[in-house]
């Protein structure tokens, strides 16, 4: 969860769904992203085109966003490299 708190810091278009970070779970991160729904499809289809994140659409029914799960299966550096490519993707789709 570190590693995505600090990108989240550097960023300001992504934020954490819950905004209490007593609330926030530390397996199933759910991130707002400063686009909309259909910018957000395509944010997710590109890192998945790219082979970078899989399945990490948002919960159906929550609002627009993404989750990223960081469970024990996890490593910190594959988080790590994850989120050099979600700047990457952003910007891809933010400035389409």
């Amino acid at each position: 969860l570190g590693v995505l708190e600090r990108f989240v810091e550097e960023n300001e278009w992504i934020d954490f769904l819950a905004k209490d970070p007593a609330i926030r779970s530390c397996t199933s991160v759910c991130l707002t992203l400063d686009l909309n729904p259909d910018q957000i499809k395509k944010f997710v289809a590109i890192l998945e085109s790219e082979e970078v994140a899989y399945d990490i659409g948002g919960y159906r029914d929550a609002p627009p966003s993404i989750r990223i799960w960081c469970g024990a299966t996890v490593e910190k550096d594959d988080l790590e490299a994850l989120c050099p490519w979600m700047a990457w993707a952003y910007d891809q789709v933010k400035h389409e």
